[in-house]
């Protein structure tokens, strides 16, 4: 990104799916992590020349944690932020933690941290690190910084700006917590063997990251109280502006800090993954296309790829319902994006039925906002302005961070 906004250069690279079975368990390896980032870094590296040194962001899912040693090994694969076999920790949290600390249910990451405490046999000092906290760590070498964004489920108090006093009740023996920075504070330089390994210029910095949805958000551009930002990727994720922050753990919902206003809403599991595992993406651009988004299918569908769900319900042995099937692949497709726009509209009702700033528009990132005939849908069951934001790159969010510091 130029110093005036502008992108430069982008490229992606694809991460296989994480690995679920059993009871609610999905991980995955952090190596594919790294491989990726840097196989995106070599590929985005000769767009960086310039006066003065880049600077590097990252953004990852939120509550996605795992255990590594001081120097950054992991000592087994990361729970992703879809892992729910935590259910046992979760009650210990609930115990001691206030009503409304995003760090109480089985999907977070201080319920996390307790499960892979117990089932890790390597009893040395441990980091407790978020996905975005170890990435940022293998690009600088320094392990255990975070951001208070992605440190918010693990307990952290970003009002307060440091960690409760009834975590201390928790079996944490010999685990780190990380120290917490603003996100998009300048952390350090890129190591010298990342350089040489990217073709990033020595003397590139990296600053503390944030959760995806929150990078998101900031790509979408300058946002009033009552702005809400849906974004339509692998999962779907709400949020709406207030002056004030609201967290309801028993729905899912949580607040995150947004310079001096607050970002509150909820991650459903429903989402485009549910779409990809029908559909590819000629598929889902040519059935669109030959729908009339205005004429309900008359189906009623829960979309999820497999049971739990986090919000507008927070089941995590919530089924999927998706039948029945018709024979048309288009009234199949059709039923999918009404399911997904009837969770997003169940979601902002339960926002503002609980207290935050009543939704005077609706702003979309992420994949789903290139669809037109999803917008229209979207559009007719939330009965507001819906529009696609001018970025819907959460990358683009991260890059701004990089660019301009803290919010």
């Amino acid at each position: 990104m130029s110093p005036a906004g502008d992108v430069l250069g982008e490229a992606r690279f694809p991460l296989s799916p994480p690995r679920r079975h059993g009871s609610g368990a999905s991980e995955q390896d952090p190596q594919i992590w790294r491989a990726a980032v840097l196989a995106v870094l070599r590929l985005v590296a000769p767009h960086l020349r310039g006066p003065s040194a880049p600077r590097v962001c990252v953004d990852a899912t939120s509550a996605s944690l795992l255990l590594a040693t001081p120097r950054g090994t992991p000592l087994g694969p990361a729970l992703m932020y879809d892992d729910t076999r935590a259910g046992a920790e979760a009650a210990e949290i609930a115990a001691l933690a206030p009503a409304d600390s995003p760090a109480r249910g089985a999907g977070s990451s201080l319920a996390k941290l307790l499960y892979l405490g117990r089932r890790v046999s390597d009893r040395g000092p441990r980091l407790a690190l978020h996905q975005a906290d170890w990435i940022l760590g293998c690009l600088t070498g320094r392990f255990g910084i975070s951001d208070w964004n992605n440190c918010l489920k693990l307990g952290f108090d970003p009002a307060s700006g440091s960690w409760p006093r009834w975590m201390g009740a928790l079996e944490l023996k010999g685990v780190h917590l990380p120290q917490v920075q603003a996100p998009g504070t300048l952390v350090g330089v890129i190591s010298d063997a990342v350089c040489a390994a990217t073709g990033l210029p020595p003397g590139s910095l990296a600053v503390a990251g944030t959760t995806d949805s929150t990078a998101a958000v900031i790509a979408a551009g300058p946002l009033e109280d009552g702005d809400a930002v849906t974004c339509l990727g692998s999962t779907l994720v709400l949020k709406v502006v207030g002056a004030s922050p609201l967290s309801a753990p028993r729905f899912g919902i949580y607040s995150h800090r947004f310079g001096d206003r607050w970002l509150i809403g909820g991650a459903s599991n429903s989402g485009g993954a549910v779409l990809r595992r029908f559909f590819n993406d000629d598929q889902l651009r040519l059935l669109s296309a030959g729908m009339d988004p205005d004429r309900p299918s008359g189906l009623d569908y829960y979309p999820l790829t497999s049971p739990g769900e986090r919000f507008p319900v927070n089941d995590p042995q919530l089924p999927p319902r998706l039948m029945p099937r018709p024979a048309d692949d288009r009234a199949f497709l059709q039923g999918l994006l009404e399911g997904i726009a009837r969770i997003e509209a169940q979601g902002y009702r339960l926002l503002m039925r609980l207290g935050a700033p009543p939704v005077r528009r609706v702003l979309t990132i992420g994949g789903g906002a290139a669809n037109p005939t999803w917008m229209r849908i979207r559009r007719r069951l939330l009965g507001v302005e819906v529009a696609a934001a001018a970025h819907s790159e959460a990358a683009y969010g991260a890059a701004l961070l990089a660019l301009n510091g803290p919010l």
